[in-house]
């Protein structure tokens, strides 16, 4: 085959300089390829390699061929060499992709809060209208007693429960408690339905209780009893639903781009599930060690201020933006080559 190589020379070279400049770029630190980018870098890769192999038989060009030659192996790294992915940091995690996420989502929390809000309406509003309603409005057996005489028992005993009873409890606290927030973000599944009606049975159960215990006079009781660990369980029921809208967003619509929505959604998914689950632990703890001791053991104003301090530390934590993450959203239509 007789080519003019000057003339091919002159009419590659724009694609060789295209196809270093792509290099480049995705050489650059935070720099990612779009898809069409991609595609375009495999295309010249390809077509670059064609021309090696035709320059490759004129002994006139060398220096051009040594060129390609590192401009092909470059492109071939780029395209079939997997990036090493940083090792799992716990702490960067917890403090900073979990919190992102939580802020990335702000409607889909707030619409928890909505539901939620609204049982715990309907919860307290039911037992003070109905009060035959309370067996059905609260399931638990030491909830149904009388309010006052449940305080008088639990202020008269002086330890509630052993060392190793608390350890026990404080397990089994963590395992159910994760487990409820791990159903109703789960149940997004069935676009959000199945988590709005979480939101209201566990906004129901809420509000009875704190109607039953307000009508009978025992408001001070019932802070001192729910805030110290309620300060962390209600908001993690909160962002259970959160997670659950977030899933359930993403599956509506019928187009082809649910299975984009479903890639971009899922990493915020985890983050705030597994918040949640982190969060549920030290509830748990807190709830076994701490919240059973009442009155004359703990003050019940120092175990309500305890939990309103967890709670402002809560929300500072989750919303400050000292530390931003940018959202795996904004990166799930730009794939690496």
């Amino acid at each position: 085959m007789i080519i003019d190589v000057d003339k091919y020379i002159a009419r590659c070279r724009p694609q060789w300089d295209e196809l270093s400049e792509l290099l480049e770029r995705r050489s650059r630190p935070g720099e990612h390829l779009s898809v069409a980018e991609a595609e375009c870098l495999y295309a010249l890769y390809v077509q670059a390699s064609a021309d090696l192999s035709r320059l490759r038989t004129f002994a006139a060009v060398p220096e051009l061929t040594r060129y390609l030659e590192g401009l092909i192996s470059h492109s071939y790294l780029a395209i079939y060499q997997l990036r090493s992915r940083p090792a799992f940091a716990p702490w960067r995690w917890f403090s900073r992709h979990f919190p992102g996420a939580v802020r990335q989502h702000f409607r889909a929390l707030a619409l928890a809060l909505l539901f939620f809000g609204l049982g715990a309406v309907l919860g307290g509003g039911l037992l003070l209208l109905l009060p035959a309603s309370k067996p059905v409005l609260i399931p638990f057996g030491h909830l149904r007693m009388d309010p006052s005489e449940r305080v008088q028992q639990e202020e008269r005993r002086e330890r509630p429960l052993t060392l190793p009873q608390e350890g026990i409890f404080a397990s089994q606290l963590m395992t159910h408690n994760t487990r409820v927030c791990i159903l109703s973000a789960a149940l997004g599944v069935t676009f959000g339905l199945g988590t709005a009606i979480m939101l209201l049975s566990n906004g129901v159960l809420l509000g009875a209780v704190c109607a039953d215990y307000l009508a009978a006079g025992e408001g001070a009781f019932l802070a001192g009893w729910l805030l110290p660990h309620g300060s962390i369980e209600i908001p993690c029921v909160l962002l259970a639903g959160q997670a659950g809208f977030v899933l359930g967003a993403a599956l509506l619509g019928r187009d082809s781009r649910r299975h984009r929505r479903l890639r971009a959604a899922l990493p915020d998914f985890l983050h705030i599930a597994g918040g949640c689950a982190v969060l549920l632990i030290w509830a748990g703890l807190v709830e076994a060690f701490f919240s059973q001791h009442h009155e004359p053991a703990l003050p019940y104003v120092v175990k309500s201020l305890f939990g309103l301090a967890q709670l402002l530390f809560l929300m500072v934590f989750l919303w400050q933006r000292s530390t931003p993450v940018a959202s795996l959203n904004n990166t799930a239509g730009a794939d690496e080559p």
